[in-house]
């Protein structure tokens, strides 16, 4: 068999390994890796970064970019992260054990001068999966699902002695349905919820799943450090925009105030490169990085990531960009 097809019997049909992840053919397979019911918000995040146009430009001196990014007290070699996923025998078809993805995941990216986030589950084996590779390499981002508030505490501190930088809470999984059918308590949370949390916690936190200014506004309130602007991937809430759609008017109320990551259909070194000049400060990497880690385990995950970074490097180039902080409204076509 070629790659692709160990790749496809490795996925055991929860992931098709389509050409293009775009979600139409996965539509509706949840849990698995497709959008929920019609599967358009999945859709909305891939089109609506399609729809963005780039304003060219080689009349400058950007010869050499520079694709460093210093987020979270961490000097990273590219703005570009793993994207927390869990539940690799419900979501991936156990093609690769616990264990084994989040090696690869977190293995990958810090090869590749990067970070990975990672998940948690209905199992409590999810979640320290995570947090035994983060202690591998001494650094990473755990994500808790917005369990109870003394479930997540605890999950924070298992957290910190593993060495993680920081730590999150993925809101948006506030009625997955997965966890709501192992019997496992997920739910949203007040701002006063949130704050006290965060009061608590040994690390800073990151709130994933904002898509409004009023959210940000509340996460920032609570003492945040910052958030992922996602929709989950499409795979909690059908008809929702794409995040490419949403990120602008977040980033125009919490820029400077909180690190902004954003996910969702990002494919390419110009989406990157879109994403941040919308407004994103770094952009997490989900569905491309779980067939990196099926097909080649942590060096498939350096070098799909540093793939990204030399395209994001070569859209930098044509854009006149010389570092990131360089990439702004500016290199988006507008008539």
């Amino acid at each position: 068999m070629n790659v692709e097809e160990v790749l496809k019997a490795k996925m055991k049909g929860v992931c098709r390994c389509c050409r293009n992840c775009d979600g139409r053919v996965c539509a509706g397979e949840v849990p698995g890796m497709g959008g929920i019911g019609t599967g358009s918000s999945f859709r909305a995040n891939v089109e609506a970064l399609k729809m963005i146009k780039i304003n060219m430009s080689a009349v400058h001196g950007a010869h050499s970019p520079h694709t460093g990014v210093e987020l979270l007290k961490l000097s990273l070699k590219t703005p570009i992260l793993v994207a927390p996923i869990g539940g690799m025998d419900v979501n991936l078809g156990g093609g690769l054990s616990e264990e084994e993805y989040n090696s690869a995941v977190v293995v990958g990216a810090n090869k590749a001068g990067s970070i990975a986030m990672t998940g948690d589950g209905p199992n409590l084996l999810h979640f320290k999966a995570g947090l035994n590779a983060t202690a591998s390499v001494g650094t990473g981002i755990p994500v808790i699902k917005p369990r109870f508030s003394e479930e997540i505490l605890e999950r924070f501190k298992l957290a910190a002695e593993s060495g993680a930088t920081a730590v999150g809470i993925d809101i948006d999984a506030a009625g997955l349905v997965n966890m709501t059918k192992s019997g496992q308590h997920v739910g949203p949370k007040t701002e006063k919820e949130l704050s006290e949390i965060i009061s608590k916690s040994p690390l800073p936190v990151i709130v994933k799943g904002i898509m409004t200014t009023g959210d940000a506004l509340k996460v920032l309130n609570a003492g945040a450090s910052g958030i992922v602007v996602s929709n989950h991937g499409g795979r909690v809430l059908d008809y929702t925009p794409g995040t490419a759609e949403v990120l602008p008017a977040i980033a125009r109320q919490v820029k400077g105030k909180l690190t902004i990551f954003v996910d969702g259909g990002i494919r390419s070194g110009i989406d990157i490169l879109k994403m941040l000049a919308l407004g994103a400060d770094a952009v997490l990497i989900g569905r491309p990085v779980t067939r990196a880690a099926v097909e080649g385990g942590s060096d498939a995950v350096k070098e799909l990531l540093e793939k990204l970074s030399n395209e994001l490097r070569t859209a930098m180039i044509l854009t006149g960009c010389e570092k990131i902080e360089d990439i702004g409204r500016q290199v988006i076509y507008q008539e």
